[in-house]
């Protein structure tokens, strides 16, 4: 598996379902795009932006003229979800974003949510690249208990905001299958290891833990990470599940740990950075960036729970 690569997904009932590696943060295995080749062809997911032209690729490969991509569908309005769309949405005229309604209006003037994601993300900016604004009359808003239709396909809307105010979750219900967002965590093929995801200045863990009881109570057969890729569950899509769960609270109570034990919010975030364990999988570099970002996340929730 290589960046700019295109998979069809295996996991489950599907046989029109593929994704692209985008190599996100110039890591493969990091972001996935969804391409659903349907009556109705759908992108999931539209990447960094920075990459766009792999989706588009994999558009041609897959046999979608982007005349006919007719949706766009993000799961929450984090550039590394949505800083592609408007990229994709100028390439395919006749495409739609769907986003969820209560970020709807960052992706037509994406100013406010630039300035957010260079604050969240630090140094790893230089992998982004200034989005693209998606014209107003592009934009479907949608928001919990929606539907995207999509011919033979439709994607059910279901809101999930523990890892950001703005997230969604789309099921796949005639093939048991959700794309997750972020909501189930980033999941580590090589590893066959779920991590956590805890950015600033959303995450809280409370919610996240409720956006997995609702991922349990849906009791899909197949996960769609953006980060990264399908994984099969099966009959143990609720223990799959039940491990972020631990995951994350496991996470915060180490950081929370630490606060205490060294004092100073600046050594907590020090500490994680250098003891990150993904280094072999993602590269030092961005596993050390990823820690920082995670930490800081942790510190805010622990913050506003006090």
């Amino acid at each position: 598996m290589g960046i700019g690569d295109c998979y069809d997904v295996t996991a489950g009932d599907w046989a029109d379902l593929s994704y692209v590696d985008t190599g996100m943060f110039g890591t493969s295995e990091y972001g996935a795009v969804y391409i659903l080749d349907g009556e109705r062809p759908a992108v999931i997911e539209s990447g960094i932006g920075t990459n766009h032209e792999r989706i588009l690729e994999a558009l041609a490969e897959v046999g979608i003229d982007r005349e006919q991509l007719a949706a766009i569908a993000v799961t929450h309005i984090h550039l590394d979800h949505a800083g592609g769309a408007g990229f994709l949405a100028e390439a395919c005229p006749n495409a739609d974003v769907y986003v969820p309604d209560v970020g709807a209006s960052h992706l037509v003037d994406p100013a406010k949510l630039v300035a957010g994601t260079k604050a969240a993300v630090g140094e790893q900016w230089e992998w982004y690249v200034e989005p693209k604004p998606v014209p107003e009359d592009r934009i479907v808003g949608v928001e919990d208990g929606d539907a995207i239709d999509l011919g033979d396909h439709e994607l059910r809307v279901h809101e999930a905001p523990g890892h950001a105010f703005h997230q969604v979750v789309f099921e796949a219900p005639e093939r048991g299958t959700v794309f997750t967002g972020d909501a189930a965590g980033i999941w580590v093929p090589a590893r066959e290891e779920i991590v956590e995801t805890s950015p600033p200045s959303d995450f809280d863990l409370e919610e996240c833990l409720a956006d997995v009881e609702m991922l349990q109570s849906i009791d899909p057969d197949v996960l769609c990470y953006t980060h990264f890729g399908p994984r099969a569950v099966g009959d143990d899509a609720s223990h799959a599940l039940e491990q972020y769960s631990t995951v994350l609270e496991e996470w915060v109570a180490a950081v929370d740990a630490a606060r205490a034990d060294l004092g100073d919010d600046e050594l907590v975030i020090e500490y994680f950075a250098d003891s990150d364990e993904l280094a072999d999988v993602w590269g030092e570099r961005k596993a050390s960036a990823e820690a920082v970002m995670n930490v800081r996340g942790a510190l805010g929730y622990l913050d506003d729970r006090e």
